[in-house]
């Protein structure tokens, strides 16, 4: 597991308490410039379907952030599904650091937008 700042491991922290509170395949959390965190989790209803990443970007897009410094996102999936690599790109450019972790909150690897 890679070493985490504060910081990162306060985003892993939440996105892993959202997913188990939802009892969702993923949870996840992001972080804003100014500091700010928001945290989703999967939706998956017969008429809309969201992944964690995309419910945790659009919370901080509503709130009138301007851009992400970090996200986590846990679950079972071997890699970072690229539509929410998508995502990120859409709201923060590239280079924003995904950190990916499995259901426990162990960080797997990190990727960037």
């Amino acid at each position: 597991m890679p070493d985490l700042s504060a910081e990162d491991a306060k985003l892993v922290t939440l996105a892993r308490s959202v997913r188990a509170r939802t009892r969702a395949a993923e949870g996840a959390c992001v972080r804003d410039q100014d500091g700010r965190t928001y945290a989703g989790a999967t939706v998956a209803l017969p008429s809309l379907q969201l992944s964690a990443v995309a419910v945790a970007v659009a919370m901080a897009v509503s709130s009138g952030s301007a851009g992400l410094e970090a996200v986590a996102v846990l679950g079972d999936a071997d890699a970072v599904a690229e539509d929410d690599l998508a995502v990120v790109r859409d709201f923060a450019g590239t280079g924003v650091p995904v950190l990916r972790g499995d259901a426990r909150g162990q960080v797997l690897e990190t990727v960037r937008s």
